[in-house]
């Protein structure tokens, strides 16, 4: 009877962890973009995710985001900006800079290939 309660008890507390790593809000890191001739850029590392998660880019400066690739797993090989028709193979440099468009203030997010692991770019 007691070897039931301690499973249950378990099996509830590892349901529970799932349920808060797929569903609950997590703070991610945060970076602002460096300014230097008229150009901003960032640099996202890749490994076992993305850090930092959210790059932040002011209007109007052209601007690069680095990823710098440290992960072997297939699913970070790639990154995809969906809403800018970007989907790069990060496995081909080290370092793999993509432009992105700055003229009007918005978000873009971006994932890995199999939409597992998320960022965001917020250009203001």
């Amino acid at each position: 009877m007691m070897e039931q309660i301690i499973t249950l008890i378990g099996a509830i507390l590892l349901i529970a962890g799932i349920i808060w790593w797929f569903f609950g809000k997590h703070e991610s890191e945060k970076t602002q973009a460096t300014v230097q001739a008229d150009h901003q850029q960032a640099t996202v590392v890749v490994k076992g995710g993305y850090s930092p998660a959210t790059v932040v880019l002011k209007k109007g400066i052209p601007a690069t985001i680095n990823f710098a690739m440290e992960d072997g797993t297939a699913c970070l090989s790639r990154v995809v900006f969906s809403q800018l028709g970007v989907d790069k193979d990060l496995r081909e440099q080290k370092i793999t800079p993509i432009q992105i468009p700055t003229d009007q203030a918005g978000e873009y997010d971006f994932a890995c290939g199999m939409d597992m692991f998320h960022g965001r770019v917020v250009v203001k």
